[in-house]
């Protein structure tokens, strides 16, 4: 392996730096202009003006209404830092399936992840109660996303599925499964209960708090930079299991603990968003187009991708059909599917 030197050692921590800087304008440029859009178009000076005059009082002079400030900092900047989060976190888990089950279609969606959160969180929502306070939809919807993973696996390991399209054939099935139940539940549950829940599977940002962002928050930070820090691993585990292997990984159990991790992140996504498909399947794709195959840069560009992805659909669905607020799940679904279909056109093609 070739030395490297300190002047390249340099370009390449200034490098990084500077691809890191321009990633956060990118994101902060993002939510303020998100932030902006709505029903009531508000100008992104004011956000910042607004925004400012929270996070340090007296800093700047208030020449905008009470109405507004309520409606940036109550209403809008929870629902687009929640949008971010929840589209980093999907991105990610995205990044982590393809490369742990080399599979190009691996989804927390698709995998019957994402309903295994949902069934979870619906359980919670209209039959178990908030016996646990607001933990209880985060604790339930991992619950039903960790069974929905250990089901999957265990599907596609009773019908002898090694292969990776036969993996996702598993989950699809699963997911089926699954879905019919969640209807089940609803159909059993309270009536009055119903519009919210259905509303909520469709996709949806607009219960977001400042006081709930701290448990999405709490779940990426330290399971994103344990995935990050697995990079490594993920590269090899993607060139498959016998190389994994001779690399001194336990395959079976470090496959097994991404999919735990992946449905801790995802399970708890799916409680404070509803279900929302597509965006770890698509960004892995586009960033890799970018950023080369490496997961040390496919991890967090995924993450940046996700989440700036998220927040600008979620805009898109807020002024769509102002001033009703459309399912965000309908947004990514319509995006998802017209990726998914050129997709495959493409691997037919290749």
């Amino acid at each position: 392996m070739a030395e490297i030197t300190a002047p390249t050692l340099a370009r390449r921590i200034g490098t990084g730096s500077g691809i890191a800087l321009s990633a956060a304008a990118v994101l902060a440029l993002s939510i303020v202009l998100a932030v902006s859009v709505g029903a009531v178009a508000i100008p992104p000076g004011v956000v910042w003006g607004i925004a400012l005059d929270r996070i340090a009082p007296g800093l700047v002079i208030p020449d905008w209404s009470a109405g507004r400030a309520n409606i940036v900092w109550e209403i809008r900047f929870p629902r687009v830092i929640l949008a971010g989060l929840v589209g980093a976190g999907l991105g990610l888990v995205g990044a982590a399936l393809q490369s742990v089950t080399r599979n190009p279609l691996a989804d927390p969606h698709l995998l019957g992840i994402s309903s295994g959160g949902a069934f979870g969180a619906i359980a919670a929502l209209m039959h178990t109660g908030m016996f646990l306070g607001l933990l209880t939809v985060p604790l339930m919807a991992f619950g039903g996303a960790l069974a929905a993973t250990i089901l999957v696996l265990g599907v596609a390991q009773l019908a002898g599925a090694s292969s990776a399209d036969r993996l996702v054939l598993a989950g699809v099935a699963v997911s089926f499964v699954i879905m019919a139940g969640a209807n089940i539940l609803i159909f059993l549950g309270d009536p009055r209960a119903t519009h919210t829940v259905v509303f909520w599977m469709l996709g949806g940002l607009g219960l977001a708090q400042w006081n709930n962002l701290v448990w999405p928050m709490a779940v990426l930070v330290p399971c994103g930079l344990w995935l990050w820090a697995q990079a490594g691993r993920l590269n090899a585990m993607s060139l498959g299991d016998e190389t994994a292997a001779s690399l001194g990984i336990e395959v079976g159990r470090f496959r097994l603990t991404v999919f735990v991790v992946a449905a801790l992140i995802t399970g708890v996504m799916v409680a404070f968003s509803g279900l929302i498909g597509f965006v770890g399947l698509m960004m892995p794709h586009l960033v890799r187009l970018m950023v080369g195959g490496d997961n040390a840069r496919v991890m967090p560009a995924s993450a940046l991708a996700g989440a700036v992805f998220l927040i600008w659909a979620d805009a898109l669905a807020r002024v769509a059909v102002a001033p009703e607020d459309m399912p965000i799940g309908v947004v990514t679904g319509l995006v998802g599917g017209v990726f998914f279909i050129g997709m495959m056109a493409r691997r037919r093609q290749g």
